[in-house]
């Protein structure tokens, strides 16, 4: 991921994780959003099979800052924002999300909150979930 050509986060095998905040969303949310990331049992075993975690197969994790998760596109032509959370509580609790990780003892690399990020992501798999709490 880079910013104004700068690299600013990458990350090998793992999770990107692109993180929205709403409107209401607490400390708690975003404890239980890095939990699931780390835990979640999505990556295959041996057999093929989702049994498996970041944890589990020490996989690293880039958190990407991403208020348009939360955009309305149900009328009109411009998406609605008004369910994002504003700016500094959205920055406070995505930079929970990576310090928990952290934590948990998950490798973590992170965007630039607020910048306009280039993000390059090789989908290796069949796999994109979206997580909520």
């Amino acid at each position: 991921m880079s910013v104004d050509g700068e690299l600013v986060g990458a990350i090998g095998p793992g999770w990107c994780a692109l993180v929205g905040v709403g409107t209401g969303d607490a400390a708690p949310a975003a404890d239980r959003l890095a939990e699931r990331i780390w835990h979640l049992r999505a990556f295959a075993d041996d057999r093929g099979n989702m049994n498996l975690s970041a944890a589990e197969l020490g996989l690293e994790v880039l958190v990407v800052p991403q208020f348009t998760l939360y955009a309305d596109t149900s009328r009109g032509r411009r998406p609605s924002l008004a369910g994002a959370a504003a700016g500094d509580v959205a920055q406070a609790l995505v930079d929970r999300v990576a310090q928990r990780l952290t934590e948990m003892g998950a490798p973590v690399a992170t965007g630039r909150f607020g910048a306009h990020m280039r993000v390059a992501l090789v989908n290796d798999g069949p796999v994109t979930l979206m997580l909520e709490t």
